[in-house]
Order: structure tokens, then C-alpha cells, then sequence
């Protein structure tokens, strides 16, 4: 049973830094990404990284404001959040994905979920 533990989430104003991290016990992956859920609105992509390649990925809403990065020797993958916005409230969940070759920026391709964080910016 794969078990992904987060933290890092809290209360933030706008243009503030948050940084969650994510791991499951040294445990490494193909993919480790960041999503996140706001009130009243499907679950969107936000980064994701090929563990062993270290390619990353970013929606549009988040780049050059976010660094995803992975430490190897612990297993587990941050997500730096700069210049923080109140339209970036939301529960932000860690996934893991072990589809070797699919899109890492596709929730369908991960199968282990964290339980999820609170991301509160306030204006």
C-alpha cells in the first residue's frame, strides 16, 4: 500500500511563499506531480516532474511562479510557491504515477493520491 504523505500547506497573503512537500517513504516513482481542487471547480494540473529524467512540467497559470524539484536521496518532491495569488486557494494533492511513458500532466495516469493540503492566499 502506497501511502503519499504531504505537507506544507497554511495561510499565505498575496505575493507570499508557501512550500509543500511530498513522499512515501523513500519510495520513488516514474512521475510525482501537484494538483489542486478549489471550491466549486474540477481538479486541474499545476507541475509534475519525470523522477528519473528530472524533466518538468507547468500549467500556464503557474510557471515562473512555481518550482517543482525532487531531493533523491530522500524520495521526496517540493513545490516552491512564489508571488502567491488569492486565485491559487485551494487543496493541493501530491500524486505519484508508475505509467511509464504517459503524460505526467494527465491526473488519469497517476495512481496514488495524498490525503491533500490547504493552500489559503488571502488578498
Amino acid at each position: 500500500q502506497v501511502q503519499l504523505v504531504e505537507s506544507g500547506g497554511g495561510l499565505v497573503q498575496a505575493g507570499g511563499s508557501l512550500r509543500l512537500s511530498c513522499g512515501a517513504s523513500g519510495r520513488t516513482f516514474y512521475g510525482m506531480g501537484w494538483f489542486r481542487q478549489a471550491p466549486g471547480k474540477k481538479r486541474e494540473f499545476v507541475a509534475a516532474l519525470k523522477w528519473n529524467a528530472g524533466s518538468t512540467y507547468y500549467s500556464d497559470s503557474v510557471k515562473d511562479r512555481f518550482t517543482i524539484s525532487r531531493d533523491a536521496a530522500k524520495g521526496t518532491v517540493h513545490l516552491q510557491m512564489n508571488s502567491l495569488k488569492p486565485e491559487d486557494t485551494a487543496v493541493y494533492y501530491c500524486a505519484a504515477s508508475e505509467a511509464v511513458g504517459w503524460p505526467v500532466t494527465m491526473s488519469g495516469n497517476y495512481a496514488y493520491w495524498g490525503q491533500g493540503t490547504q493552500v489559503t492566499v488571502s488578498s
